[in-house]
C-alpha cells in the first residue's frame, strides 16, 4: 500500500499546473463531453505509466536527454501548430471530431506524457518500490485526481470562451513548450 500511496501522492502534486491539465481543458472546452475525455485519460494514463514502470528504464538507457528534448521539442512545436489548424466540425455544436473525443483524448493524452515529469516519476517509483502494479495504479489515480477537476472546468470554460481562443491559446503553450526543450537540446538554457 506504500507504494500506491506515495505514488499516487507524488503525481497528483507533480501534475498541478503541467501541460496535460493544460490539455485535459482544452479538450474538454473543444468536445464538451466530460465523461468519455476522463475514460481517454484514464486509459491513456494506465497505459503509459504501467508501459513507463516496465520499459521507461530501459528506453532511457537508449536515449540521451539531448536527443529525447529535440523528440519532444519538434513534437510539440508540430501539436501546436496543427492546433492552429481548425477542424470542419469545430463548428459542430457538439464539438465531435472525425475520432471523437475518448480516441482523441487517449491519443492525445499518452503522447503528452512521453518524456513529462509524471512519467519519469512513475520510473523511479516502479524501480524503488519493485511493485509495478501499486505504483502504476497509484501514478493513474493521482493522474486522474489532478485532471478530471480540469475537465471539468473546460466544460464550463467551453460556454464561454470561443474556439479560436483556445486553439490559439493551446498552441502557443505547446510552441513554447517545444522551443523550451529545443534550447535544452542546444544547451542554451
Amino acid at each position: 500500500m506504500e507504494a500506491f500511496f506515495i505514488s499516487m501522492s507524488a503525481v497528483a502534486v507533480a501534475e498541478i499546473g503541467d501541460k496535460t491539465q493544460l490539455l485535459a481543458l482544452v479538450l474538454a472546452a473543444r468536445f464538451r463531453k466530460p465523461l468519455p475525455i476522463i475514460a481517454g485519460i484514464f486509459v491513456a494514463t494506465i497505459v503509459n505509466h504501467a508501459l513507463a514502470a516496465e520499459l521507461g528504464i530501459l528506453i532511457a538507457g537508449w536515449l540521451t536527454p539531448e536527443i529525447l528534448n529535440w523528440v519532444l521539442g519538434v513534437s510539440f512545436i508540430a501539436a501546436g501548430i496543427w492546433m492552429l489548424i481548425p477542424d470542419k466540425v469545430d463548428d459542430v455544436s457538439d464539438g465531435a471530431s472525425r475520432f471523437g473525443p475518448f480516441i482523441t483524448t487517449t491519443i492525445a493524452f499518452f503522447l503528452a506524457e512521453m518524456g513529462d515529469k509524471t512519467q519519469l516519476a512513475t520510473i523511479g517509483l516502479a524501480a524503488r518500490f519493485h511493485d509495478l502494479l501499486s505504483v502504476a495504479a497509484g501514478t493513474t489515480i493521482g493522474m486522474m485526481i489532478a485532471n478530471v477537476p480540469a475537465v471539468f472546468l473546460g466544460e464550463i470554460a467551453a460556454k464561454a470562451l470561443p474556439m479560436q481562443l483556445v486553439r490559439g491559446t493551446a498552441a502557443a503553450i505547446f510552441v513554447a513548450l517545444g522551443s523550451v526543450a529545443l534550447l535544452e537540446a542546444l544547451k542554451l538554457i
